[in-house]
Protein backbone atom coordinates (compact mmCIF):
# COMPACT_ATOMS: atom_id res chain seq x y z
CA UNK A 1 0.00 0.00 0.00
CA UNK A 2 1.55 3.83 -1.09
CA UNK A 3 2.25 6.42 1.81
CA UNK A 4 2.56 9.83 1.28
CA UNK A 5 6.48 10.84 1.44
CA UNK A 6 7.68 10.67 4.50
CA UNK A 7 10.21 14.03 4.21
CA UNK A 8 9.12 17.18 2.70
CA UNK A 9 12.02 18.10 -0.41
CA UNK A 10 14.82 20.24 0.39
CA UNK A 11 14.73 23.83 -1.11
CA UNK A 12 17.51 23.02 -3.25
CA UNK A 13 19.71 20.22 -3.99
CA UNK A 14 23.95 21.18 -2.92
CA UNK A 15 26.09 21.47 -5.85
CA UNK A 16 27.34 18.60 -8.21
CA UNK A 17 24.44 16.69 -6.50
CA UNK A 18 22.51 16.60 -9.76
CA UNK A 19 24.92 15.30 -11.27
CA UNK A 20 25.94 12.48 -9.33
CA UNK A 21 22.56 11.72 -9.03
CA UNK A 22 21.75 11.46 -12.51
CA UNK A 23 20.51 7.84 -13.00
CA UNK A 24 18.33 7.70 -9.73
CA UNK A 25 16.72 11.29 -10.88
CA UNK A 26 15.76 9.81 -14.07
CA UNK A 27 13.50 7.24 -12.53
CA UNK A 28 10.16 9.47 -12.98
CA UNK A 29 8.91 8.03 -9.65
CA UNK A 30 11.89 9.68 -7.99
CA UNK A 31 12.63 13.06 -10.11
CA UNK A 32 14.36 15.91 -8.81
CA UNK A 33 11.70 16.04 -6.46
CA UNK A 34 12.31 13.07 -4.70
CA UNK A 35 16.03 13.40 -4.68
CA UNK A 36 15.52 16.37 -2.95
CA UNK A 37 13.80 14.45 -0.15
CA UNK A 38 16.45 12.22 0.01
CA UNK A 39 18.57 15.24 0.43
CA UNK A 40 16.96 16.21 3.64
CA UNK A 41 16.33 13.55 4.90
CA UNK A 42 17.76 12.03 8.44
CA UNK A 43 18.32 8.14 8.69
CA UNK A 44 19.79 6.65 11.71
CA UNK A 45 21.33 2.99 11.42
CA UNK A 46 21.78 0.68 14.05
CA UNK A 47 24.88 -1.24 13.71
CA UNK A 48 26.87 -1.04 11.00
CA UNK A 49 28.09 -4.69 10.74
CA UNK A 50 26.55 -7.67 8.05
CA UNK A 51 23.40 -5.38 7.33
CA UNK A 52 24.26 -2.23 8.52
CA UNK A 53 27.53 -2.42 5.95
CA UNK A 54 25.58 -2.44 2.74
CA UNK A 55 22.88 -0.41 4.63
CA UNK A 56 25.08 2.84 4.57
CA UNK A 57 26.45 2.38 1.44
CA UNK A 58 23.35 2.51 -0.20
CA UNK A 59 21.73 5.08 1.59
CA UNK A 60 24.97 7.49 1.08
CA UNK A 61 24.97 6.56 -2.12
CA UNK A 62 21.10 7.62 -2.98
CA UNK A 63 21.82 10.95 -1.34
CA UNK A 64 20.42 10.90 2.33
CA UNK A 65 21.00 14.30 3.90
CA UNK A 66 21.79 12.78 7.46
CA UNK A 67 22.83 9.59 8.32
CA UNK A 68 23.57 8.61 11.87
CA UNK A 69 25.39 5.40 12.62
CA UNK A 70 24.98 3.40 15.87
CA UNK A 71 27.86 1.06 16.63
CA UNK A 72 30.57 0.98 19.76
CA UNK A 73 32.36 -1.88 18.25
CA UNK A 74 36.01 -2.01 16.39
CA UNK A 75 36.55 -4.04 13.35
CA UNK A 76 37.87 -7.63 13.51
CA UNK A 77 39.35 -9.64 10.87
CA UNK A 78 35.90 -12.38 10.66
CA UNK A 79 33.89 -9.34 10.07
CA UNK A 80 35.83 -8.73 6.74
CA UNK A 81 33.27 -11.44 5.08
CA UNK A 82 30.60 -9.76 4.75
CA UNK A 83 30.78 -6.32 6.68
CA UNK A 84 31.70 -4.55 3.05
CA UNK A 85 32.36 -1.35 4.50
CA UNK A 86 35.61 -2.45 6.05
CA UNK A 87 38.99 -3.37 4.90
CA UNK A 88 42.01 -5.37 5.83
CA UNK A 89 43.90 -2.33 7.00
CA UNK A 90 40.68 -1.41 8.95
CA UNK A 91 40.77 -3.97 11.85
CA UNK A 92 40.77 -2.54 15.20
CA UNK A 93 39.55 0.69 14.40
CA UNK A 94 36.11 1.99 15.34
CA UNK A 95 33.49 0.95 12.72
CA UNK A 96 31.93 4.29 13.07
CA UNK A 97 35.16 6.33 12.09
CA UNK A 98 35.39 4.25 9.19
CA UNK A 99 31.91 4.26 8.08
CA UNK A 100 32.14 7.85 7.94
CA UNK A 101 34.95 7.76 5.95
CA UNK A 102 32.95 5.45 3.47
CA UNK A 103 30.27 7.66 3.48
CA UNK A 104 31.31 10.95 2.71
CA UNK A 105 33.75 9.69 -0.19
CA UNK A 106 30.62 8.09 -1.89
CA UNK A 107 28.42 11.09 -0.68
CA UNK A 108 30.35 14.65 0.29
CA UNK A 109 27.19 15.88 0.82
CA UNK A 110 25.94 13.85 3.50
CA UNK A 111 25.98 14.86 7.47
CA UNK A 112 27.56 11.82 9.07
CA UNK A 113 26.42 11.76 13.06
CA UNK A 114 28.09 9.04 15.57
CA UNK A 115 26.83 7.66 18.60
CA UNK A 116 29.93 5.59 19.81
CA UNK A 117 27.65 3.88 22.85
CA UNK A 118 25.54 0.76 22.88
CA UNK A 119 22.23 1.66 22.66
CA UNK A 120 19.54 0.46 25.42
CA UNK A 121 16.52 0.84 26.37
CA UNK A 122 17.60 3.46 28.94
CA UNK A 123 18.77 5.65 25.87
CA UNK A 124 17.11 4.66 22.77
CA UNK A 125 14.72 7.44 22.69
CA UNK A 126 17.05 9.93 22.95
CA UNK A 127 19.40 8.63 20.38
CA UNK A 128 16.64 8.07 18.09
CA UNK A 129 14.67 11.19 18.83
CA UNK A 130 14.58 13.54 15.52
CA UNK A 131 15.12 10.80 12.82
CA UNK A 132 12.83 10.05 10.11
CA UNK A 133 13.24 6.80 9.78
CA UNK A 134 15.33 3.89 11.56
CA UNK A 135 16.88 1.01 9.98
CA UNK A 136 18.15 -1.99 12.52
CA UNK A 137 20.69 -3.86 11.31
CA UNK A 138 21.85 -4.95 14.79
CA UNK A 139 22.48 -8.30 16.06
CA UNK A 140 21.12 -9.28 19.72
CA UNK A 141 17.60 -8.76 20.76
CA UNK A 142 18.31 -6.74 23.46
CA UNK A 143 19.23 -4.37 21.16
CA UNK A 144 16.42 -5.00 18.73
CA UNK A 145 13.68 -5.22 21.25
CA UNK A 146 14.94 -1.17 22.63
CA UNK A 147 15.16 0.22 19.32
CA UNK A 148 11.61 -0.77 18.10
CA UNK A 149 10.03 0.56 21.50
CA UNK A 150 11.28 3.71 21.00
CA UNK A 151 10.35 4.13 17.58
CA UNK A 152 6.58 2.55 18.55
CA UNK A 153 7.02 5.57 21.28
CA UNK A 154 8.20 8.04 18.59
CA UNK A 155 6.12 7.35 15.71
CA UNK A 156 8.77 6.70 13.24
CA UNK A 157 8.51 4.10 10.89
CA UNK A 158 11.31 0.92 11.86
CA UNK A 159 12.77 -0.58 8.50
CA UNK A 160 14.04 -3.89 10.00
CA UNK A 161 16.01 -7.21 8.80
CA UNK A 162 17.20 -10.30 10.29
CA UNK A 163 20.13 -12.60 8.92
CA UNK A 164 21.13 -15.70 9.81
CA UNK A 165 23.11 -18.70 7.82
CA UNK A 166 20.96 -18.90 4.31
CA UNK A 167 17.87 -17.22 5.80
CA UNK A 168 17.06 -13.70 5.95
CA UNK A 169 13.47 -11.92 6.60
CA UNK A 170 12.77 -8.18 6.26
CA UNK A 171 9.75 -5.69 7.08
CA UNK A 172 8.95 -2.33 8.06
CA UNK A 173 7.22 -1.83 11.31
CA UNK A 174 5.60 1.05 12.19
CA UNK A 175 3.45 2.25 14.94
CA UNK A 176 1.27 5.23 13.42
CA UNK A 177 1.22 4.76 9.92
CA UNK A 178 -0.86 7.43 7.86
CA UNK A 179 -3.38 4.81 7.08
CA UNK A 180 -3.83 0.81 7.71
CA UNK A 181 -3.16 -0.81 10.66
CA UNK A 182 -0.28 -0.15 12.77
CA UNK A 183 2.30 -3.33 13.28
CA UNK A 184 4.82 -3.55 15.67
CA UNK A 185 7.83 -5.89 16.14
CA UNK A 186 5.98 -7.07 19.53
CA UNK A 187 2.78 -7.84 17.89
CA UNK A 188 4.91 -10.32 15.75
CA UNK A 189 7.41 -11.12 18.31
CA UNK A 190 6.37 -10.70 21.77
CA UNK A 191 8.51 -11.44 23.56
CA UNK A 192 12.74 -12.36 23.34
CA UNK A 193 13.86 -16.00 22.92
CA UNK A 194 16.05 -16.85 25.97
CA UNK A 195 19.81 -16.06 24.33
CA UNK A 196 21.70 -19.31 24.74
CA UNK A 197 18.05 -20.53 22.49
CA UNK A 198 19.33 -18.41 19.67
CA UNK A 199 22.42 -18.99 17.89
CA UNK A 200 24.96 -15.89 16.83
CA UNK A 201 26.43 -15.85 13.75
CA UNK A 202 30.11 -16.92 15.36
CA UNK A 203 28.22 -20.13 16.06
CA UNK A 204 25.38 -20.82 13.00
CA UNK A 205 27.30 -19.45 10.31
CA UNK A 206 25.92 -16.53 7.55
CA UNK A 207 26.38 -15.92 3.94
CA UNK A 208 27.76 -12.48 3.32
CA UNK A 209 26.11 -12.39 0.18
CA UNK A 210 22.77 -12.54 1.67
CA UNK A 211 24.21 -9.95 4.00
CA UNK A 212 24.65 -7.57 0.97
CA UNK A 213 21.15 -8.72 -0.80
CA UNK A 214 19.10 -8.01 2.88
CA UNK A 215 20.91 -4.88 3.48
CA UNK A 216 20.42 -3.00 -0.42
CA UNK A 217 16.64 -4.03 0.17
CA UNK A 218 16.58 -2.26 3.57
CA UNK A 219 17.97 1.00 2.21
CA UNK A 220 15.59 0.62 -1.08
CA UNK A 221 12.65 0.80 1.48
CA UNK A 222 13.86 3.99 3.35
CA UNK A 223 13.84 5.58 -0.50
CA UNK A 224 10.49 4.22 -1.12
CA UNK A 225 9.52 5.68 2.59
CA UNK A 226 10.76 9.05 2.40
CA UNK A 227 9.89 9.95 -1.15
CA UNK A 228 6.33 8.11 -0.85
CA UNK A 229 6.61 5.76 -3.70
CA UNK A 230 5.92 1.73 -4.88
CA UNK A 231 4.77 -0.10 -1.90
CA UNK A 232 6.68 -0.79 1.30
CA UNK A 233 7.08 -4.02 3.30
CA UNK A 234 4.13 -2.57 5.81
CA UNK A 235 2.18 -5.45 7.07
CA UNK A 236 4.16 -7.94 5.06
CA UNK A 237 7.20 -9.65 5.94
CA UNK A 238 9.71 -11.01 3.31
CA UNK A 239 11.06 -14.41 3.97
CA UNK A 240 14.15 -15.29 2.05
CA UNK A 241 16.02 -18.66 1.67
CA UNK A 242 19.39 -18.10 0.15
CA UNK A 243 19.81 -21.93 -0.82
CA UNK A 244 16.69 -22.53 -2.94
CA UNK A 245 16.77 -18.93 -4.26
CA UNK A 246 13.02 -18.35 -2.68
CA UNK A 247 11.17 -15.82 -1.60
CA UNK A 248 7.78 -15.74 0.09
CA UNK A 249 5.42 -13.43 2.08
CA UNK A 250 3.93 -14.00 4.86
CA UNK A 251 1.60 -11.16 6.19
CA UNK A 252 1.59 -9.82 9.64
CA UNK A 253 -1.15 -9.34 11.79
CA UNK A 254 -1.59 -6.53 14.47
CA UNK A 255 -2.07 -7.38 17.86
CA UNK A 256 -5.67 -5.30 17.45
CA UNK A 257 -6.37 -8.10 15.40
CA UNK A 258 -7.78 -11.62 15.94
CA UNK A 259 -6.78 -13.99 13.76
CA UNK A 260 -9.61 -16.04 12.47
CA UNK A 261 -10.71 -19.36 13.87
CA UNK A 262 -10.15 -21.35 10.64
CA UNK A 263 -6.32 -19.98 10.67
CA UNK A 264 -5.76 -20.98 14.72
CA UNK A 265 -7.47 -24.11 14.38
CA UNK A 266 -4.94 -25.18 11.37
CA UNK A 267 -2.05 -24.22 12.93
CA UNK A 268 0.36 -26.30 13.88
CA UNK A 269 0.77 -27.70 17.49
CA UNK A 270 3.77 -26.61 19.18
CA UNK A 271 6.69 -28.78 19.90
CA UNK A 272 7.27 -28.69 23.06
CA UNK A 273 8.38 -32.58 24.39
CA UNK A 274 11.91 -32.72 24.81
CA UNK A 275 14.14 -36.11 25.87
CA UNK A 276 17.33 -36.24 27.60
CA UNK A 277 20.24 -37.87 26.42
CA UNK A 278 20.99 -40.66 28.54
CA UNK A 279 17.10 -41.31 27.57
CA UNK A 280 17.14 -42.31 24.16
CA UNK A 281 17.92 -45.73 24.99
CA UNK A 282 14.28 -45.80 26.25
CA UNK A 283 12.59 -45.67 23.18
CA UNK A 284 12.45 -48.58 20.18
CA UNK A 285 12.13 -48.27 16.91
CA UNK A 286 12.82 -44.04 16.79
CA UNK A 287 14.57 -42.29 14.09
CA UNK A 288 17.46 -39.91 15.09
CA UNK A 289 17.25 -36.70 12.59
CA UNK A 290 20.72 -34.45 12.94
CA UNK A 291 20.41 -31.38 11.05
CA UNK A 292 23.11 -30.12 11.24
CA UNK A 293 25.79 -29.36 8.14
CA UNK A 294 27.36 -31.99 6.46
CA UNK A 295 30.81 -31.04 7.90
CA UNK A 296 29.47 -30.59 11.36
CA UNK A 297 27.76 -34.29 10.94
CA UNK A 298 30.98 -35.70 9.42
CA UNK A 299 32.69 -34.40 12.50
CA UNK A 300 30.60 -36.69 14.67
CA UNK A 301 27.09 -37.54 15.54
CA UNK A 302 25.14 -40.04 17.66
CA UNK A 303 25.33 -43.20 16.44
CA UNK A 304 22.65 -44.08 13.81
CA UNK A 305 21.70 -41.15 12.95
CA UNK A 306 20.49 -39.69 9.37
CA UNK A 307 21.67 -36.75 8.44
CA UNK A 308 19.52 -34.12 6.78
CA UNK A 309 20.96 -30.63 7.05
CA UNK A 310 18.00 -27.93 8.24
CA UNK A 311 18.08 -26.03 4.82
CA UNK A 312 17.44 -28.90 2.69
CA UNK A 313 14.14 -30.22 5.27
CA UNK A 314 12.83 -26.66 5.16
CA UNK A 315 13.15 -26.95 1.95
CA UNK A 316 11.32 -30.35 1.70
CA UNK A 317 9.89 -31.49 4.91
CA UNK A 318 8.28 -34.64 3.12
CA UNK A 319 11.83 -36.32 2.47
CA UNK A 320 11.61 -37.02 6.04
CA UNK A 321 9.45 -40.50 6.50
CA UNK A 322 7.59 -40.08 9.32
CA UNK A 323 6.23 -43.48 10.28
CA UNK A 324 7.81 -43.68 14.00
CA UNK A 325 8.90 -41.10 16.75
CA UNK A 326 11.36 -38.42 15.18
CA UNK A 327 14.34 -37.28 17.40
CA UNK A 328 15.35 -33.89 15.98
CA UNK A 329 19.00 -32.76 17.27
CA UNK A 330 21.45 -29.73 16.11
CA UNK A 331 24.59 -28.67 18.17
CA UNK A 332 22.55 -27.11 20.85
CA UNK A 333 18.82 -26.89 20.04
CA UNK A 334 17.77 -23.70 17.92
CA UNK A 335 18.14 -25.44 14.40
CA UNK A 336 16.27 -28.39 15.90
CA UNK A 337 13.40 -26.79 16.58
CA UNK A 338 13.10 -25.16 13.48
CA UNK A 339 13.01 -28.34 11.69
CA UNK A 340 10.59 -29.60 14.46
CA UNK A 341 8.70 -26.79 13.16
CA UNK A 342 8.64 -27.72 9.52
CA UNK A 343 8.06 -31.56 10.34
CA UNK A 344 4.94 -30.99 12.33
CA UNK A 345 3.54 -28.56 9.54
CA UNK A 346 3.67 -31.44 7.41
CA UNK A 347 2.89 -34.19 9.70
CA UNK A 348 1.13 -32.77 12.80
CA UNK A 349 0.07 -35.65 14.28
CA UNK A 350 3.58 -37.31 14.21
CA UNK A 351 5.61 -37.67 17.56
CA UNK A 352 8.55 -35.44 17.21
CA UNK A 353 10.69 -35.30 20.36
CA UNK A 354 13.85 -32.81 20.63
CA UNK A 355 16.98 -33.54 22.34
CA UNK A 356 17.58 -31.58 25.08
CA UNK A 357 20.92 -29.75 24.95
CA UNK A 358 21.58 -31.27 21.51
CA UNK A 359 24.81 -32.98 19.80
CA UNK A 360 26.58 -31.25 22.80
CA UNK A 361 24.93 -32.50 25.61
CA UNK A 362 24.50 -35.83 23.79
CA UNK A 363 28.72 -36.00 23.34
CA UNK A 364 29.82 -34.63 26.82
CA UNK A 365 27.25 -37.54 28.69
CA UNK A 366 29.13 -39.71 26.59
CA UNK A 367 32.41 -38.43 27.13
CA UNK A 368 31.85 -38.76 30.73
CA UNK A 369 30.91 -42.32 30.26
CA UNK A 370 33.99 -43.34 29.01
CA UNK A 371 36.05 -41.20 31.14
Amino acid sequence: MPFPPLVAPASALPDGESERAARQIRLPEIGEDGQRRLSAARVCVIGAGGLGSPTLLYLASAGIGTICIVDDDVVDTSNLQRQVLFGVADVGRLKGHVASERIRALSPHTTVVREHERLTAGNAERILAGFDLVIDGSDTFDTRYAVADACDALGVPLVWGSVLRFDAQATVFWSRPPHGEPVRLRDVFPTAPPAEDVPTCADAGVLGALCGQVGALLAAEAVKLICGIGDPIVGRMLVIDALSARTREVPLVPASVTAPASVTAHAPRAVARTIAPEDLDRLDDLLLLDVREDDEFRAGSIPGAVSIPLGRLRADPSIVVVDRPVVVFCQIGPRARAAASALRAVAPDAEILLLDGGYQAWSAGASADHA
